[in-house]
């Protein structure tokens, strides 16, 4: 009897190095690998303004707004819309503000470009968004030509 809980105790001995050899084995294979990375040649895949403008991913020309009637702004006034969005509304942290339409809401619309043109959100507006008389009630994609009323302003949307 006590011959084999020596033989259980080898045995489970000679398991625990087995395992200890294991784990090492696998540390070293993991230590090996992050030192062969650390070792190759990194490339950065942050680029500066000219790098992304010479490799055409800055921000790019998508349209023009040209603001036809407005209590708060000049008519004939352009925004040239590129790769960002830009909102519209009464509120100062908006991209176009119309502080002096009252009937246009506090963030009322947004021109958002993207891979398959430039589209246009009404943001839960009061007065609703319109494009060609119609109101907006799902983003929809605009066409050269198009005109936006947003409260008392009308914009003209240009390629």
């Amino acid at each position: 009897m006590i011959v084999a809980a020596v033989e259980v105790e080898a045995v489970l001995l000679g398991l625990k190095v087995g395992f200890l050899v294991l784990l090492y084995l696998f540390i070293w294979r993991i230590v090996r690998s992050v030192a062969k990375d650390l070792r190759l040649p990194q490339e950065s895949f942050v680029l500066g303004p000219q790098q992304a403008a010479a490799a055409g991913l800055g921000r790019t020309h998508t349209g023009l707004l040209v603001v036809l009637t407005s209590p708060a702004l000049e008519p004939g006034t352009e925004r040239e819309l590129d790769s960002s969005a830009v909102t519209l509304g009464r509120s100062s942290e908006n991209d176009l503000v119309l502080e002096a339409d009252e009937f246009a809401s506090v963030q009322h619309a947004r021109i958002e470009p993207r891979r398959d043109g430039v589209w246009l959100e009404d943001l839960e507006s009061t007065n609703g968004t319109f494009v060609n008389g119609v109101k907006v009630t799902r983003p929809r994609k605009l066409a050269s030509g198009d005109v936006i009323r947003v409260g008392e302003t009308d914009l003209r949307y240009e390629l």
